[in-house]
């Protein structure tokens, strides 16, 4: 790690900063030139026999003076400041092939302290129900059947400067509608903060201490990991992971602490405003915490831990919820044509109880496996999988934006109410072709059932003639085409540099 700056300003910085000096003041007193040039001649003679004085101990001690640093280059090096953190946590062994690790190791935007990012996810879906009004109902990555739509455009990037970091990520896209509308929380108050937010994936600010293997101290949006998947689609196995991803926190608003006790441990603990929201749903913050555990290059092991009050205007209801999972790399030949294979189980439950409802019918059940083969030095990928999920009471289920319903707004068309039953599960087929590190192309097949209707059917989740009322609201002799099963073709251009 560079040394930081001190306050001591090298010779040749003097010599520049008097030289400057007497550029300016002269502006102010008319001198005459002679006095001027007389003032740079006094300047230079100071400098040269400064640097015979700095020279002269070397020779002194029959060190040639060539091998000696100049005295400015010397004092450049301890003044320059640090650009990133003195230890880099699991440096020991290359982990991108762990989900939400992908990408290439190269940073070509960096630039001193700055570590530029730009993604960009372009996809196009065919839902084989081959809904009227075009909409995908059920997932928090997939959202219009038969078009081409920007899911993400990216821009942002790392800071880290004396210690002091910094990370800022844009949602452009769909992203910008569609994330905001599954928090309830900006209903609470004023100032809208879904529409705050809306163009921010990520936003915040940190400090690091150079203790044991580092500690980063930060807050402001961050992202979750609860269900293992990235919040982005580049960095995943598949495009649409599997209930237990898709239904869990992307995000967070709050502030946590990284303590990375070594080089293969990181412990971290949360205080945030809740459940994946912008604000806090009751008077209580959420609380929680990660800890994940890499001994080896082939094994990564992870668990997030949450608890909080995320009913709106139901203080007393409380929810707590564990997500674990496990990855294991069980071959690695770089030379063969099956580069790499890798295998990942999730498992997640949570209940809620109080404020009417109790752990035994309010409750989330589920888990997610993928195995994923890497082939041609790991530009092809290929991935299958799947997962299922029960949630009596979905407080956990995404609501069908049927007639612009939104998690606040909610719908009579599909409660979530205690009592209210939900079962689902589903698969996922996915093939990559990764030419370069920064580009995917992607194709997947997706099948996703469930014990009540749900997906869109045919007849789309849209009145005719658009929306209508309040979101959400009965619409006299409409009703929405809800089917208990659906199947999706995905073909995706996915960048990340």
């Amino acid at each position: 790690m560079l040394q930081r700056a001190g306050n001591v300003m090298p010779p040749a910085a003097r010599a520049r900063a008097s030289l400057h000096l007497a550029r300016v003041l002269p502006k102010g007193r008319r001198k005459t030139r002679r006095v001027f040039h007389n003032m740079r001649h006094s300047i230079f003679v100071a400098v040269i026999a400064t640097f015979f004085i700095h020279l002269a101990p070397a020779r002194a001690e029959g060190v040639p003076a060539e091998n000696q640093p100049a005295p400015e280059a010397a004092s450049a090096a301890q003044e320059q400041p640090a650009t990133e953190p003195a230890a880099v946590p699991f440096a020991f062994a290359d982990f991108s092939w762990v989900p939400g690790n992908a990408g290439a190791a190269e940073r070509p935007f960096s630039f001193g302290p700055f570590t530029g990012e730009f993604r960009a996810d372009t996809v196009y879906h065919y839902s084989f129900n081959r809904p009227a009004d075009d909409t995908i109902s059920g997932s928090s990555e997939v959202f219009r059947h038969g078009e081409f739509q920007v899911t993400q455009l990216g821009i942002g990037g790392d800071f880290f400067y004396k210690n002091v970091m910094g990370r800022l990520m844009t949602q452009f896209g769909m992203y910008s509608q569609t994330t905001p509308r599954n928090d309830a929380s900006p209903g609470r108050g004023q100032w809208q903060l879904d529409n705050a937010y809306r163009y921010i994936s990520e936003a915040y600010g940190g400090y690091h201490i150079d203790a044991m293997n580092g500690i980063n101290i930060q807050a402001g949006i961050f992202m979750s990991y609860i269900g293992l998947w990235s919040y982005y689609n580049f960095d995943n196995w598949t495009y649409q992971p599997s209930y237990v991803s898709s239904n869990t926190p992307w995000f967070f608003n709050g502030a946590r602490v990284q303590i990375f006790t070594s080089d293969k441990l990181k412990i971290e603990p949360w205080l945030v405003n809740g459940w994946q929201s912008y604000g806090r749903f009751n008077e209580a913050l959420g609380v929680g915490g990660q800890v994940l555990w890499r001994p080896t290059g082939w094994l990564s092991v992870v668990t997030n831990n949450y608890f909080g009050t995320d009913t709106l205007g139901n203080k007393d209801r409380l929810r707590i919820h564990t997500d674990d999972s496990i990855m294991v790399k069980y071959l690695d030949t770089p030379g063969n044509f099956l580069s790499q294979a890798a295998a990942s189980l999730t498992i997640d439950a949570g209940c809620e109880w109080g404020g009417g409802v109790g752990c035994g019918d309010q409750y989330f059940l589920g888990f997610m496996a993928y195995n994923r083969l890497w082939f041609a030095e790991n530009k092809v990928g290929f991935t299958v999988g799947g997962g299922a999920i029960t949630n009596p009471g979905r407080y956990l289920v995404l609501l069908p934006p049927i007639n612009g319903a939104t998690a606040f707004s909610g719908t009579p068309y599909f409660t979530a109410a205690p009592g209210d039953t939900y079962q689902a599960w589903d698969t996922q087929v996915t093939a990559d072709y990764s030419p370069v590190p920064f580009i995917t192309f992607r194709v997947e097949f997706n099948h996703r059932q469930a014990n009540v209707p749900y997906f869109t059917g045919p007849g789309g989740v849209t009145p005719p003639g658009g929306n209508q009322g309040p979101p959400g609201s009965m619409v006299e002799g409409w009703t929405p085409d809800l089917v208990p099963s659906e199947n999706r073709l995905t073909g995706a251009l996915l960048v990340k540099i």
